[in-house]
């Protein structure tokens, strides 16, 4: 087995980039660490890096082991967390979602946290694929989804679903296909997942987001209908996002001939057990829905 020690040092070395800051941020002489690399070359009989004078570059094995490794530390570094402090209430909860259905859960979870003051809610707003792959490179405890996990690191199931809505300037009624060619669409991280469920179905001329002009993006969720307000152009937003505009006179939501929803998927990382508090977060979101 690979000595766990020689394995943090070597994955250390090479997130710091330096022998001297690793040994400083190990508590060993620079010696010593030359001696774990050596030994762990040795362990794994490759070479894991390539020396250039002071600087070093990884080889192929050095990087497999690293990527590999780096995951097998974190793991571990999670286990202990674990048996040593398991409580529902007390910890952090590092979790992640699009912005629409962060909207919703962000708020339920300050409710939570102010209740249990040993409790730290850690929320971050991303995209689909980002929210991915920070459960899958463990930087997210928990994650929500509109699409289902593609990664086979990340495990989900799905919560609930939520409604799709066209959204135009309030000025118009029942927009037909031209219309909408005419205004432009306003873009967002998810846009085009979001627009191909809802267009496809209700529009025929529709194939593709490309088909129409472009005429803004944002990628703050509560910015994103500012444009449209101002009769920039139009776009498609789950419900939670549409419901918390704080113009909503200056909008118009339309419920297309054939309504859309998305699912709404919780996941996490496949190899890592939940922590107590993070079932408790986990009763929370299902509760509110």
């Amino acid at each position: 087995m690979i000595n766990p020690i020689w394995l943090n040092t070597f994955c250390t070395l090479v997130e710091v980039g330096h022998f001297t800051r690793t040994s400083e941020r190990l508590f060993m002489t620079q010696s010593g660490v030359s001696q774990h690399i050596k030994k762990l070359e040795q362990q794994v009989n490759s070479a894991l890096l390539e020396r250039h004078g002071k600087q070093f570059t990884l080889t192929p094995k050095g990087q497999n082991l690293y990527q590999k490794g780096n995951r097998l530390l974190k793991q571990w570094q999670f286990l202990e967390q674990e048996l040593h402090h398991d409580s529902p209430f007390s910890g952090a909860v590092k979790i992640q979602s699009p912005g629409s259905c962060g909207l919703k859960f962000y708020n339920l979870l300050l409710g939570l946290q102010s209740r249990y003051e040993t409790l730290t809610i850690d929320y971050r707003f991303a995209p689909n694929h980002s929210v991915e792959q920070a459960v899958a490179n463990h930087n997210a405890d928990l994650g929500f989804l509109t699409q289902a996990p593609t990664l086979n690191e990340v495990t989900s199931h799905k919560i609930t679903q939520e409604a799709l809505l066209l959204i135009t300037p309030v000025n118009y009624n029942t927009p037909d296909w031209q219309t909408l060619c005419k205004l432009g669409f306003i873009a967002h991280p998810d846009a085009n997942h979001h627009a191909q469920l809802l267009l496809s179905e209700n529009y025929p001329e529709f194939e593709h987001i490309e088909q129409i002009k472009r005429t803004g993006f944002s990628n703050q969720i509560s910015l994103i209908l500012e444009p449209v307000s101002l009769g920039l152009g139009f776009t498609v937003l789950p419900a939670h996002a549409v419901g918390a505009f704080n113009k909503p006179e200056l909008i118009k939501t339309h419920h297309l001939v054939k309504p859309i929803s998305e699912s709404i998927y919780i996941c996490h990382h496949r190899n890592r057990p939940l922590a107590k508090r993070m079932h408790t977060v986990i009763e929370v979101i299902k509760a509110s829905l």
